[in-house]
């Protein structure tokens, strides 16, 4: 059996013609598909990490997530200046759609506005955590020097 292909893997390394927002040494953004918001991005590891789960508290996981949130930031409210809200965050399994962690990034309102379901946590079962809360978990545990 042959395993199929990351989607965006495939983005990552330029094999499919997708329309990049934003590409560094780290990450590459583009448009989500069937996108949920007045904007609707998505900020993806060129490496890949098939989700949340994978991450953890170090340095280098901590910094990869908050590089993708400024970016996420940056095309935001360069795209959609006149939105006043924005929502960051990822799916949780099982509630990822693509096994390649991707940082959703969204300039309200929703369209439709039912769409805002999708994007709910729901406490200990997960589905959706905000990037910064991701982060807050994330960071290292900071020793005190008193």
């Amino acid at each position: 059996m042959v395993a199929t292909p990351c989607i965006f893997c495939q983005i990552a390394r330029s094999d499919i013609s997708t329309h990049l927002l934003h590409v560094d040494d780290k990450v590459v953004a583009f448009r989500d598909i069937k996108p949920s918001a007045f904007r609707h991005y998505l900020v993806i590891p060129i490496k890949h990490i098939p989700t949340v789960k994978e991450l953890q508290r170090v340095h280098e996981d901590s910094a990869l997530v908050s590089h993708m949130l400024d970016v996420g930031k940056m095309l935001l409210q360069r795209d959609a200046p006149q939105s006043t809200d924005y929502r960051f965050g990822f799916h949780q399994p099982p509630f990822n759609s693509v096994d390649h962690l991707h940082l959703h990034c969204l300039a309200l309102p929703f369209i439709p506005r039912w769409k805002h379901l999708k994007y709910m946590s729901l406490g200990p079962l997960g589905a959706f955590i905000e990037a910064e809360k991701l982060l807050a978990k994330l960071n290292p545990v900071q020793t005190s020097h008193i």
